[in-house]
């Protein structure tokens, strides 16, 4: 019997509900857009025989909502996405089913009854691996202060133009390491609504104030991992 057989004949649920998916985003794949995110999962999650709760009107269409779109070039451990169900299925049996149509770099790691709201998200946790000409601890102590240091600001994009934003105040907290020749940094950044920052930023401010990242392109480069999405005590992690 096939997926898409199996689903009707679970049973109804009273009302729709409402189920996060945690998924991986590595690899090659941090150079989709958030659209084309959005086109696979849509299929992804046709393919995958769940019991899906569709809009309704002329165009009906799947109910998904997606937590802090990821800017391309940048990979995440914590991607988030709500969807909903109209008949009875387990958690593992929605994440299984996701993973037999999903590849090792956009896995779900996670499948859970949705609780908390995306916009109880307040920071994102990001770990930064930068490999650049001269890296040595002298350099990582140099980008530690300019971190802490207040007054870094960096030009924020958005619909209404471009502003000038104190990206200082938006950091909550930062540690920067070297080790082996490379230099890491882990930080948390400010991801609540209205109060998002890239964190691609924080690469574009460093690399003004230090100078990393301005020699052959061909043996310097740098990875940007999103861990954990935390709620307004910068501590307690969203779920």
């Amino acid at each position: 019997m096939k997926n898409n057989d199996v689903k009707f004949t679970l049973p109804m649920l009273p009302d729709p509900r409402t189920l996060r998916v945690r998924f991986r985003k590595v690899g090659n794949l941090q150079y989709i857009s958030h659209l084309d995110l959005q086109r696979t999962f849509s299929r992804v999650l046709v393919r995958a025989g769940l019991p899906l709760w569709y809009t309704k009107g002329f165009n009906p269409h799947i109910k998904m909502v997606f937590g802090m779109p990821l800017p391309v070039g940048s990979e995440s451990e914590c991607e988030l996405l709500d969807i909903r169900i109209e008949r009875e299925m387990s958690c593992d049996e929605v994440k299984a089913r996701l993973n037999r149509e999903l590849t090792d770099e956009l896995t779900v790691l996670e499948v859970y009854p949705a609780v908390e709201k995306f916009t109880a998200i307040a920071f994102a946790e990001y770990e930064y691996t930068i490999v650049t000409t001269g890296a040595d601890a002298a350099l990582a102590a140099r980008m530690d202060e300019v971190l802490r240091g207040g007054g870094l600001t960096v030009t924020k994009k958005s619909k209404s133009g471009e502003k000038e934003v104190d990206l200082s105040a938006h950091i909550l907290s930062s540690k920067v390491r070297f080790e082996e020749g490379v230099i890491s940094i882990c930080a948390k950044l400010s991801a609540a609504e209205g109060k998002y920052i890239s964190p691609e930023a924080l690469i574009t401010a460093l690399r003004r104030e230090t100078g990393i990242l301005s020699g052959d392109p061909t043996k310097e480069h740098y990875r940007i991992l999103r861990r954990r999405a935390l709620l307004a005590d910068g501590v307690t992690e969203f779920h």
